[in-house]
């Protein structure tokens, strides 16, 4: 329910009244704007790029990164070309550029293949696309980890780094779509956490924070379990519902896609 709350409220309403005067300077009509899922084909359309995008930007994380080349090519297609629309555009989650449409009539211009590779360096290009698809690979295909505890020593030892795959038993789609990329809990330096999500045991069921949080999904798999397979499975010691109670210190609870 809450799922579908969002979809309508940010897809739909918030969607359709930051971008409806940028689809009508399109050509497109007005209630394209207001129409959840739908609206975001026509904005792919009206910014000139495949509709397989579309995928990319529903996709969790990825979406995140895939939303800010996105607004940035809105915001390229109607004129605004300087750096400084686009930061801005970021830092306030769209609304700027509902400013923008708002007070100035906006003037669709059309899509520039070789006026936005001036704009942006094509390292920096290279970079966001590279990071991009090294998320996709690091959360539906493969993912490094490190053997943390004893329970398979005489094969695999405590410090053990490998690789593991995600697909072949289905890769579970994350559960905590606001979150830095490519990094699991914590954000290297600066130690905080990587994912926006309570963790306190007493108000984690109704903390605003959780309400930000996808349901449990897993893609279909190519092959089952079978005995004596090795497996990374999800740290079982919060399941005790009061741990934190006692060993606070700790921070045994975590989202699933987190453990």
């Amino acid at each position: 329910m809450e799922t579908l709350l969002y979809l309508l409220l940010f897809q739909g309403i918030l969607h359709g009244l930051i971008f409806n005067r940028g689809y009508l300077a399109a050509g497109r009509q007005v209630w394209e704007a207001f129409v959840p899922l739908y609206n975001i084909v026509v904005f792919i359309k009206i910014i000139g790029r495949p509709l397989w995008w579309l995928i990319l930007l529903i996709l969790p994380v990825v979406g995140n990164l895939v939303g800010i080349v996105l607004t940035y090519e809105w915001l390229h297609v109607f004129g605004y070309k300087k750096k400084r629309h686009t930061v801005f555009a970021i830092l306030t989650l769209g609304l700027y550029i509902a400013y923008l449409h708002y007070t100035k009539n906006p003037s669709y211009e059309g899509r520039n293949e070789d006026s936005i590779r001036l704009s942006v360096s094509s390292w920096i290009s290279s970079i966001f696309f590279a990071v991009i698809a090294a998320t996709i690979v690091h959360t539906y295909i493969m993912q490094p980890y490190i053997i943390p505890s004893a329970s398979l020593e005489k094969s695999l030892l405590i410090g053990d780094f490998l690789f593991v795959s995600k697909f072949h038993y289905g890769a579970r789609s994350p559960m905590t779509p606001i979150a830095f990329p490519m990094v699991h809990d914590t954000i290297p330096i600066i130690k905080k956490k990587s994912y926006l999500f309570s963790d306190d045991f007493e108000k984690r069921n109704t903390s605003w924070k959780n309400k930000f949080q996808l349901p449990y999904m897993r893609l279909p798999g190519f092959q089952k379990i079978k005995r004596n397979d090795i497996v990374v499975f999800n740290q079982p010691a919060d399941t005790l519902l009061d741990m934190n109670k006692f060993q606070p210190d700790r921070n045994y609870y975590k989202p699933i896609d987190k453990k």
